[in-house]
């Protein structure tokens, strides 16, 4: 598999030509890598207008993911916004509202998008819900919600795996939804090398409409690099439509040095398969290891190890600080679990250290102090009202009884505790306490009476 993006700019940075355009640093080395640093011009291409290099890649890519394919620069939360765009073409085409039921971890780009194209959201919460991080619903739920739903809506979305791990069944879902004549969205960033697990647990493979991928986050490409998966079988619309869907939330000018990542991964992925078939059994070996030793683990994710780390003594920040203490950072830590990635890329010796460093830490009494219940609170204005509203930050503790505006939430892992437009209570304050929130974005009491009067 060839690298037309790749080959095209270290062709160009070796010409000695003179660069009179973008970017200002005309290939002078600052960093190193400025010289393959370009912008679009003649035998470039442009994104998305994709007709020459970019197109050939991307082409490249749908082959190896088996549905086409579109590269993003801006991670998957580009992709998310395009996703639901697509969704509100698909909902005007057939004539009906614009309503998605998405399940409650959905990533705060989510309420972005929802909020600039005026979505209507049905939220979808478990029966039993350890973590706000985690929204484990089955096909039988799913199935439930459709059936007596007032609204239908025009998707059911996703977030698979989510950020502990946990990955419902897919497969399930897309029947119930398709019986329901009904897309299915997924947020897969944390997912792309599922694709090449044997056999293949990628959501487009088990009969997923529109995905999105984080190629960053466990494939060997750099930061922002991320795919948009429309599926072979899906209406036109959102095959004739998906660039300018990204267009409508990309940036004009898309890095290059990203694209090259994506473009140089591909012919590495051709081989990830057997990659993965060496690595995982050692991944599988530690984890087991672990549950022997008296860790509790969390999802079924196979690159990724969640530690339940207060049934071993410690709060999952605590847990972490050991981590680092040893030159060992986590992906994610909250007072519950610490999240670790891995890909083959961690190889042996680092999965060594790991192992090593995890036996070595001492087990102490558990700590029996539980993670808040799970809460929907109630909704006073929409997701695009509250987002758009004069807003005034304020201490948690004053914030009884207004209304949320901006999504109080960290990055990682940007999953909302309370969703814009929802009423703070009680229980909403203790959750935001524990999880070390002090302050969050509220409606304006002005703001909100004018909403709520209207």
């Amino acid at each position: 598999m060839n690298t037309p993006i790749c080959d095209f700019v270290r062709d160009y940075a070796r010409s000695d030509a003179l660069r009179l355009h973008m970017p200002g640093h005309k290939g002078t080395s600052f960093l190193v890598f400025e010289a393959l640093d370009i912008t679009e011009f003649e035998g470039a291409d442009s994104l998305y207008e994709a007709d020459g290099i970019i197109l050939e890649s991307e082409k490249n890519a749908s082959d190896l993911f088996g549905c086409p394919t579109f590269y993003s620069t801006e991670g998957s939360s580009q992709c998310i916004r395009a996703m639901l765009y697509l969704t509100m073409l698909y909902a005007r085409k057939l004539g009906r509202a614009p309503l998605i039921a998405a399940g409650r971890n959905v990533h705060r780009t989510f309420l972005s998008g929802a909020a600039l194209l005026d979505l209507d959201v049905d939220w979808l919460c478990p029966k039993v819900s350890e973590s706000y991080l985690s929204c484990h619903l089955t096909a039988e739920e799913v199935e439930d919600y459709l059936t007596v739903a007032n609204r239908l809506p025009v998707a059911v979305y996703l977030t698979s795996p989510d950020y502990l791990g946990d990955i419902p069944d897919l497969a399930g879902i897309a029947q119930v939804c398709h019986r329901h004549g009904v897309l299915l969205l997924v947020d897969n960033a944390h997912g792309a090398y599922l694709r090449f697990l044997r056999p293949s647990r990628h959501p487009m493979d088990l009969g997923v409409d529109l995905c999105c991928d984080s190629a960053h986050k466990t494939l060997p490409v750099v930061t922002g690099g991320a795919y948009l998966h429309v599926s072979a079988q899906s209406d036109p619309l959102f095959l004739s439509e998906a660039k300018q869907a990204l267009l409508l939330f990309g940036s004009t000018s898309p890095s290059y040095l990203i694209l090259q990542s994506l473009d140089k991964a591909n012919p590495y992925l051709q081989d990830y398969s057997r990659l993965l078939e060496q690595f995982l059994p050692a991944v599988d070996r530690l984890k087991e290891d672990l549950a022997d030793h008296g860790y509790s683990l969390y999802g079924q994710e196979r690159l990724k190890i969640t530690l339940e780390t207060k049934s071993y003594g410690y709060t999952g920040r605590d847990f972490a600080a050991i981590l680092s203490a040893e030159n060992m950072y986590c992906e994610f830590c909250d007072p519950d679990y610490v999240v670790l990635m891995l890909t083959p890329e961690t190889g042996d010796q680092g999965l060594a250290r790991l192992r090593e460093k995890l036996l070595s830490v001492p087990k102490r009494p558990p700590i029996v102090r539980h993670p808040p219940v799970f809460h929907q609170g109630v909704r006073r204005l929409s997701i695009r009202q509250a987002l758009f509203s004069l807003s005034e930050t304020i201490a948690v503790d004053a914030c009884e009884g207004r209304i949320l505006a901006a999504a109080t939430v960290g990055c990682p892992p940007a999953v909302p505790i309370l969703i814009c437009g929802e009423e703070i209570d009680r229980h909403t304050i203790s959750c935001f306490r524990y999880y070390g929130i002090t302050a969050c974005s509220v409606v304006k009491n002005t703001a909100a009476e004018s909403f709520c009067a209207g």
